[in-house]
């Protein structure tokens, strides 16, 4: 997840006057597009993606076969998106991005890759899941690297909050896994303090909190770098119970 992503809680009206808190997963802070991001959404996206629409998708109609479903939140520039879906053609996936410029690069580089299990979003993770996404069809959700708001006035931006968690909850599958990944140890902390009590969700690991990194999740060069610097990356599994 790139640095514009964040939760924010604001009022909308509704038709008989009254207000209601509204979730959205991002705040939107467009970069320049290159020449080939433009290219690439201007070719690319009629195959890959998808437009937002209030109206439930039908996934196996979508992917044009029944598959299990990877959704990740926030995929910046998309590289260790097309990695995992490369990887894994046996798995359907579904990318959720708000910056063009990230979603012109995974178009790219998913284009290079010759995959085509990969459809993208540029929208609001909120309203995608809560509009398009059918419940109970998600077997695995992916949020790495969201931004971690790390002045602890900022914390109530984090995207990673109890309102958040049980809003994607009915998207997964019963067993279904809600995998989070940070390189920042407080965030790691605030997210176990929100997973240990959300309701209907228990951690996948029982000895300890933090999993090691699994195989699916690629190694990226920041990655690496900070492993040579001593800097730790933690990741969660908490699997969907009910």
């Amino acid at each position: 997840m790139t640095e514009h992503d964040e939760m924010t809680v604001g009022e909308e009206q509704t038709e008989d006057g009254k207000f209601m808190r509204r979730i959205r997963s991002f705040v939107r802070r467009e970069g320049r597009l290159t020449r080939g991001q433009d290219r690439a959404l201007q070719e690319l996206w009629p195959v890959m993606g998808v437009e937002f629409r209030d109206e439930m998708l039908d996934l196996a109609k979508l992917f044009g076969r029944e598959a299990p479903v990877v959704l990740e939140i926030g995929f910046g520039m998309g590289k260790s998106l097309v990695e995992m879906a490369a990887a894994a053609p046996e798995k359907n996936f579904i990318g959720i991005e708000v910056h063009r410029p990230g979603v012109g690069a995974c178009l790219t580089s998913a284009q290079e890759a010759g995959i085509t299990n990969l459809r993208l979003f540029c929208h609001d993770a909120v309203e995608v899941l809560g509009q398009m996404i059918p419940d109970q069809s998600i077997d695995t959700l992916q949020l790495f690297f969201p931004d971690p708001w790390h002045k602890s006035r900022h914390h109530k931006r984090r995207i990673v909050q109890p309102a958040f968690v049980q809003m994607l909850r009915p998207k997964l599958k019963i067993d279904g896994v809600f995998h989070m990944a940070t390189d920042w140890e407080n965030y790691a902390e605030h997210m176990v303090e929100v997973m240990s009590v959300a309701e209907g969700f228990a951690n996948t690991v029982t000895d300890g909190v933090y999993a090691p990194r699994p195989d699916s999740r690629p190694l990226t060069k920041f990655e690496q770098r900070g492993h040579r610097l001593g800097h730790g990356v933690w990741d969660l599994l908490f699997a969907r119970k009910s």
